[in-house]
């Protein structure tokens, strides 16, 4: 393997999340690569997550705690990003979707239809008589969600979607545990909405 290897891989992970079935050459390379990757970022505050079973690997912060005990704490690389009520409601919604695929086995490619994400947002939606701007809206968080890669639109397909699996790495087994009590707190967050009039984000 030469040399110059081991930046395409760094820097392919620095665009994003690197899959195993898009990004094959620099997959291949990460995985020959990986001590040397990791001692590569380490010094830039960050850490790779790699995860051979599922096919992804990414770049994450170092944990603060980790990043306050270094000599000179280096600044943040990775952005947070903020998200709205909505766009947090349906990625959720999606790794919920993902566990309840994976439990029943067989393809490894969670597909859905832009019809059928609508429909498990729209039950959280607020009521409201202008179908055209709650279609607007849900079209709106559906796009959101597909630029922070965790949607990829399915060739051939239209209005069809992959569920990407790196979405487990964002939202843990813990945190569908507790998948139940949110979306209690979620109706009551869309009630409140309700009262004031809001379409809310």
């Amino acid at each position: 393997m030469t040399e110059p290897d081991l930046p395409f891989a760094v820097i392919t992970l620095m665009k994003g999340v690197v899959y195993r079935d898009t990004h094959e050459r620099a997959w291949k390379h990460l995985l020959q690569l990986q001590p040397r990757v990791r001692d590569y970022v380490e010094v830039l505050g960050l850490q790779v997550v790699i995860d051979e079973a599922e096919g992804y690997a990414f770049l994450r912060q170092r944990p603060s705690g980790e990043a306050e005990a270094a000599a000179e704490p280096v600044p943040r690389l990775i952005p947070r990003r903020p998200l709205s009520f909505h766009v947090s409601l349906l990625l959720a919604l999606l790794r919920k979707k993902l566990a309840e695929f994976d439990a029943q086995g067989g393809d490894t490619r969670l597909m859905l239809t832009r019809d059928q994400i609508a429909e498990m947002l729209r039950v959280f939606l607020p009521a409201t008589s202008n179908e055209a701007r709650l279609i607007d809206k849900i079209d709106e968080h559906i796009g959101k969600v597909e630029r922070l890669g965790f949607l990829r639109t399915a060739k051939n397909a239209e209005q069809t979607y992959e569920v990407r699996r790196v979405l487990k790495a964002y939202i843990d087994g813990q945190w569908l545990a507790d998948f139940d009590a949110r979306l209690a707190e979620y109706a009551g967050l869309l009630t409140g909405d309700a009262v004031s009039g809001g379409d809310g984000e």
